[in-house]
């Protein structure tokens, strides 16, 4: 074993070998409502009034939260209010596990968070004349989670503001569209929590995560806004006030299982020796294609963490992270990920395949000027954008994805 290089052992150790999207945290928002000139146009323009103020809001917002508890009341969904702090991912995990239906509305729930509105100020003309312009504002207000399960999807959530423009927020996992479509298709296979311990066509398992693109992404989106309470009317979406979605953040991963654990384990600690230099500039040139000069921001090192005995590897370049880490469950797991501490599981049944190595990559872009984003997700004023260019050959050791 100690023999044994990094190729060899991803050559003759690895039992499954699977990349795809991981999580996608999306922007859905009105690209007509982003700024003040625009909202004029919507009050003025559109539905006729005689000035956009601030005060032609409330009536939308009152009506569009008694909706969204007329949707609960009829559909009989629990609406529950978040605890400050409270992990809001454990409470859906919780009431998922005795949900039984292929699909519908899991609970609603509530939370007061920041979000950017718009309010009146009064600004003056040349003359001296006093006129009122409507900037954005950042305000405190309810937000909406409506936590979801989809047939092809599985499970998902979509928050949205209850103050106008009503921007929202649209949360999927790739891993669990993969163990949606094998369990259609009758393939065997067991699921990890966020992910596939072994499948019985692998290939298959590939392709399907090679599938998850923009319009399928789109369509999901569109067919449960149709289902879901709507703060806007008909005749506002003829008029082209419509939502459009584009990438807010994105992981990508990559997952190896291993035979056992000492071979999972000899090769992160064989990746970590041999990569102890990758956030040197002169590497993250190369990981990310980008021209690293004195002027780039952030600090180019290479961390390892260790939690306990498991060591994770760190990389980053601007928003843009890397983490390699070994997961151990009844497999144990190696993967890239970024800003998330190692996630450790003890399985009892030791007959199992026992390491998992993955590549995750998150990008969460702030520039709102970058133009690359995930085809068919539209930026726009109200999202950052975020795009990635083709995943690393498989059986590379490093994780070569790419994003801005």
């Amino acid at each position: 074993m100690i023999g044994q290089t990094v190729g060899e052992l991803l050559a003759e150790k690895v039992t499954l070998d699977v990349e795809g999207i991981d999580r996608m945290y999306l922007n859905l928002y009105q690209p007509m409502l982003q700024t003040g000139a625009g909202v004029a146009a919507f009050f003025k323009g559109h539905r006729g009034a005689k000035v956009a103020s601030t005060a032609l809001m409330g009536p939308m917002s009152h009506a569009y939260v008694k909706s969204i508890h007329d949707f609960a009341k009829r559909e009989g969904v629990e609406i529950v209010p978040f605890a400050k702090g409270e992990r809001k991912d454990a409470v859906a995990k919780q009431r998922l596990a005795g949900f039984t239906p292929r699909e519908g509305v899991l609970f609603i729930g509530k939370a007061q968070e920041k979000f950017a509105s718009f309010r009146v100020t009064k600004r003056f003309s040349e003359s001296g004349m006093p006129f009122p312009w409507l900037s954005r504002s950042t305000v405190m207000c309810n937000h909406y989670y409506f936590y979801l399960v989809d047939d092809d999807f599985g499970p998902f959530f979509i928050k949205f503001a209850s103050y106008f423009p009503y921007t929202a927020r649209v949360c999927l996992n790739g891993h669990e569209y993969a163990k949606r479509q094998l369990a259609k298709e009758g393939i065997a296979f067991e699921a990890l929590d966020n992910g596939v311990l072994c499948c019985a066509d692998p290939a298959r398992l590939q392709h399907i995560l090679d599938g998850l693109d923009a319009p399928k992404i789109q369509a999901l989106v569109n067919k449960w806004l149709s289902r879901l309470p709507d703060p806007f009317t008909a005749e506002d979406h003829a008029a082209g006030f419509n939502p459009q979605l584009s990438i807010l953040q994105a992981e990508f991963s990559r997952t190896q299982v291993f035979d056992r654990p000492l071979s999972g384990r000899h090769l992160f600690e064989e990746i970590i020796r041999e990569n102890i230099d990758l956030g040197r500039p002169s590497k993250v040139s190369l990981i990310f294609q980008r021209r690293i000069t004195k002027r780039t921001p952030g600090m180019f090192n290479t961390r390892v963490i260790t939690q306990g005995v498991i060591p994770s590897l760190h990389v980053s370049y601007k928003s843009t992270k890397i983490k390699q880490y070994f997961k151990r469950r009844a497999c144990s797991a190696h993967r890239d990920h970024d800003q998330q501490h190692p996630r450790f599981r003890n399985r009892t049944a030791s007959e199992k395949p026992a390491r998992l190595t993955g590549h995750r990559l998150r990008c969460q872009s702030p520039s709102p000027g970058s133009r690359n984003h995930q085809p068919g997700l539209h930026p726009g004023r109200g999202g950052a954008r975020s795009g990635h260019q083709a995943p690393a050959r498989r059986g590379a050791t490093r994780c070569g994805t790419a994003l801005r």
